[in-house]
């Protein structure tokens, strides 16, 4: 099994890189991914901001771009556009905006720090001390950053779609060929061929894990690994066992290849996209999240993500393993039922 499998270049390709290139692409994608700054037009002088100590504006530069100009009528077209965030100008103690609808998220952020700028202006000019003032300083970042949250995702994905793709062709392409009932009259036992069929699709997966924790690790990605990172490849056994059972089911119902690999497709890739493989459901509606916490990936990513990310141990990994286990043996009882050695 093992060695037809690594005969089959199309397989191996669609079954480890394919998936690894996805984790390359968006690693590198969203590795420096940060809020964007945002940029605002200054017409003419402006006190708020040209009178600022030099401090202070090297700070604000982290939020906010300024950049001046003469030209009234097109940095309003700039605005209208979208391609600026604000137009900023005085007339007399006026100060004016005029903000870009076209990113709400950011034209809050834009009236909020001019809003403070005039705020603290004004307190200037009265003389007078502020009554309160307000100390803030940055706790440690536990936020999981992309790689950290784009690996457990897409390794997920992977395993998901190893797992189930190759058991369902499997048990289809060895029916069509009759090389089942050639088993089933052979010396050989069912159990040795089950366990074979098992034991590729394990190894597959823990070479799988060590190829995307190994690349997402890479100085370039920068994984930062977890104390109980390791915890992550008994997950991904008992994963495999679970989205083997589901191949197991869609292949003892399928007739040819084509059918079972579209049905695969069909199961595995909304899967990945409800379970948060590839971005997180944070804002998803309620239902959908419901519909998220009756799939399998979705946990296994969570754990996965907790043990290799969040420093968490067996307390986070073994409810999933457990969960994972009774939906394998569930989905195998029920292709048991259905299995049959040929298409008569």
């Amino acid at each position: 099994m093992a060695l037809g499998m690594l005969r089959d270049r199309t397989a191996v390709f669609f079954i480890l890189l394919f998936p690894l290139m996805f984790l390359v692409l968006f690693g590198a994608l969203f590795k420096d991914e940060s809020t964007p700054r945002a940029e605002i037009v200054q017409l003419g002088r402006v006190e708020v901001l040209d009178a600022l100590p030099e401090e202070t504006r090297g700070a604000l530069d982290d939020f906010l771009t300024v950049r001046k100009t003469d030209d009234r009528e097109q940095a309003l077209e700039d605005v209208r556009a979208g391609d600026v965030d604000a137009l900023l100008w005085q007339e007399g103690d006026q100060v004016r905006l005029r903000y870009s609808a076209a990113d709400p998220a950011r034209a809050g952020s834009v009236r909020a720090i001019v809003d403070s700028l005039v705020q603290q202006a004004n307190i200037a000019a009265t003389g007078q001390p502020p009554a309160y003032e307000l100390t803030a300083s940055r706790v440690e970042d536990e936020s999981l950053k992309a790689i950290q949250f784009l690996t457990p995702g897409m390794l997920g994905w992977a395993v998901a779609m190893s797992a189930v793709v190759g058991s369902a062709l499997t048990l289809v392409n060895w029916r069509k060929k009759r090389i089942l009932r050639r088993l089933w009259l052979s010396p050989v036992g069912p159990s040795t061929v089950i366990a074979a069929r098992i034991g590729v699709n394990i190894a597959l997966a823990l070479v799988q894990t060590l190829v995307f924790v190994g690349v997402a690790a890479l100085p370039f990605y920068g994984l930062e690994l977890s104390g109980y990172w390791w915890l992550c490849l008994p997950l991904v056994i008992c994963g495999t066992l679970a989205f083997m059972s589901i191949g197991l089911v869609v292949g003892a119902r399928a007739k040819t290849e084509e059918a079972a690999n579209g049905v695969t497709q069909v199961i595995v890739l909304p899967m990945a996209f409800l379970s948060g493989s590839f971005f997180p459901l944070d804002g998803a509606p309620s239902w959908l999240r419901t519909v998220s916490d009756l799939l399998p990936l979705k946990h296994m990513t969570e754990a996965m993500q907790d043990v290799l990310s969040r420093g968490q141990g067996w307390g986070a990994a073994l409810p999933t393993m457990g969960g994972l286990l009774l939906f394998a043996a569930v989905l195998t009882a029920v292709a048991a039922r259905l299995f049959r050695w040929d298409d008569a």
